[in-house]
């Protein structure tokens, strides 16, 4: 292989390898161990390089080499990939999804193509739970434009979904109904994604039979195939990871049985946790420009940007997340000459994207390890970005009927809770974006309502605030060797009632500071000495401010709804009943589910 991608690239780096493995007379395999062994050390050095284009180019080439080995070799036994979306009315996310996804199979060339010119060990399911007639139509149209493209698509909308649980007789989805929802004869949109996942679950122990040596592999609409890399000129998005590679080489170990991936970009929870740190910032940014002069050049920018791990969240340190930043600084992302006003007017334009769960301060970067050296145990699944293998499909979403936020991570402790290191993590995230480009939104997300300029997170903050107390009255369980050892109900009772106090007490306290933060922020938006109510040309951007300050008070001012909610006491016993008869009944469901995937 004279002048190989893999050749150039370690003369360049001056990584020492054995010249005669690609002489004339070299065999196939101690080609294909040779490759194996120098990929890890360029990646180290390429992402160390800051990712060259012409170099990241030859790092891709050096993959279809790999590959046309493999197929020289002629038996490859590799993992065979299902990678399966559950959407809802995001026609543009999938758009973007999809496109990633080819240009990673296009990049790396896993597994090569087909007789049929798609790729041959990746097949993927789209798991429609929209409501709207006109997105499953763009739905069904982007999926047979990628079927065209080389990807092989499968469309799993509510027809399919319909006759997926008829298969089951009245009594078995009777006893499904914790986990599947109600059968009805007309399905409709927007069960919920835990529900949703779960009735593809279905479908997937068909699909899984199909193929040899299967993996399961889940994603979210609102992420791509790449990640985010700081450099000199700012933010930078690129195809590094060799996703299915790598995964196929961690599930190759045994005992390894599901896998956690992350994201990085936008934090990956909701805006209810993230309120307090965000305000944080905007007030640390409106303080420092009041200072500046409007007309002056930006100052802005920085070289690095970096937070703490879960920095943005107001309450880490219960997730074991410490963080000693108070407050943020915004990189701002405008290029070329611009002042102070400029800076202001984008950051504006930003600020209501929060309550979709952008935090342009607070946002995650890439930071890379050699994927097979650092494999730590998990303990939360990250539903945007999980693989298992077929067996592991008995875990299902736990209490999907809830319709609770933080499914992910109480199904990560019962996981972690049964099968211990089987269950890992790994540095392989995926790009987080919570909005697309013309709408300055989410095409839609489940618990926010809008009405004009009015945004409404009162669904979603109830959904995460019991989804909270489930979660750690899960933790509580699973230290008693719950689901094994079945409590009763008073004791179930107890650690929720228990749980809820110690969370509530916590809210609080966020809410009073939020309640005094939102007040100083009105202030100093509303400062008519402030040079950004000095004119007309100020307009713009004063509006922003005053529509996000007026959202904020609205979602977690003194009066705010969601406050209400989680303090209304009928509805909190509502809730907490609800939760004890799920967690009282789970181990029936996890009987019954198996029953019918066998």
């Amino acid at each position: 292989m004279k002048n190989s991608a893999l050749q150039q690239l370690a003369e360049r780096y001056n990584i020492p390898f054995d010249k005669r493995v690609f002489s004339a007379k070299a065999k196939t395999d101690g080609q294909i161990t040779a490759y194996q062994q120098l990929i890890p050390q360029l990646e180290a050095r390429l992402w160390q390089d800051h990712c060259p284009d012409n170099e990241l180019s030859l790092y891709h080439q050096i993959f279809h080499e790999l590959e046309a080995l493999i197929k020289l070799k002629g038996c490859d036994n590799r993992h065979h990939f299902i990678v399966v979306m559950p959407l809802a009315d995001r026609p543009q996310h999938l758009q973007n999804c999809l496109q990633s996804l080819l240009d990673l199979c296009r990049n790396f060339y896993y597994g090569g193509l087909n007789n049929e010119n798609q790729f041959a060990k990746l097949s993927v399911l789209i798991a429609d739970d929209s409501q709207l007639d006109k997105n499953i139509q763009q739905h069904k149209n982007i999926v047979a434009d990628f079927n065209q493209k080389g990807l092989k698509v499968e469309y799993f909308g509510l027809p399919e979904q319909q006759a997926q649980l008829k298969q089951l007789d009245k009594k078995q989805r009777d006893k499904l109904q914790a986990i599947t929802g109600r059968y009805d004869k007309n399905i409709a949109g927007h069960k919920g994604a835990s529900i949703m996942r779960n009735i593809t679950y279905l479908r997937l122990n068909e699909i899984q039979a199909q193929h040899h040596n299967s993996l399961i592999y889940f994603i979210d609409s609102d992420q791509a195939f790449v990640i985010n890399q700081q450099s000199r000129q700012g933010e930078r998005n690129i195809p590094f990871l060799n996703y299915f590679y790598y995964l196929d080489q961690i599930f190759s170990r045994p005992d390894v049985q599901i896998l956690t991936g992350k994201v990085v970009g936008d934090p990956p929870v909701s805006p209810a946790v993230m309120a307090g740190k965000f305000m944080d910032d905007v007030m640390s940014f409106l303080k420092q420009l009041e200072k500046l002069d409007g007309r002056g050049a930006c100052q802005f920018h920085r070289q690095e940007y970096k937070i703490d791990e879960g920095a943005y969240h107001d309450m880490g340190d219960l997730f074991g997340l410490k963080s000693t930043q108070s407050s943020c600084d915004y990189p701002c992302t405008l290029k070329g000459v611009h002042t102070h006003k400029d800076t202001l007017k984008d950051f504006a334009r930003k600020l209501n994207h929060f309550f979709d769960g952008e935090h342009p301060t607070r946002k995650s970067f890439f930071e890379y390890q050699k994927v097979m050296e650092h494999m730590p145990a998990a303990r939360t699944i990250y539903t945007g970005n999980y693989i298992l293998r077929p067996d592991a499909l008995k875990y299902f979403i736990p209490f999907a009927a809830l319709k609770l936020r933080m499914a992910g991570p109480v199904l990560g402790r019962i996981i972690k809770a049964e099968i211990g290191n089987g269950f890992v993590s790994a540095n392989l995230p995926m790009l987080h974006k919570r909005t697309v480009e013309n709408l300055g939104q989410s095409e839609y997300r489940a618990g926010v309502e809008r009405q004009d300029k009015r945004v409404d997170l009162s669904h979603e903050f109830e959904r995460q605030y019991f989804g909270d107390v489930m979660l750690f009255s899960m933790e509580k369980l699973c230290a008693e060797s719950y689901p094994e050892i079945q409590p009763g109900r008073d004791i179930v009772m107890d650690i929720l009632q228990q749980t809820e106090k110690e969370l509530l007490e916590r809210y609080h306290q966020k809410h009073q500071q939020l309640i005094l933060t939102i007040s100083q922020l009105k202030d100093i938006v509303d400062n008519q000495q402030a040079w950004w109510n000095q004119g007309s040309s100020f307009t713009d951007s004063v509006k922003y401010l005053q529509q996000f300050v007026s959202n904020m008070e609205y979602n977690f001012g003194s009066k705010a709804q969601a406050y209400q909610q989680i303090n209304n006491a009928e509805h909190k016993q509502q809730r907490m009943q609800a939760m004890c008869d799920a967690i009282l009944h789970y181990p029936k469901d996890r009987e019954y589910w198996q029953a019918i995937l066998q």
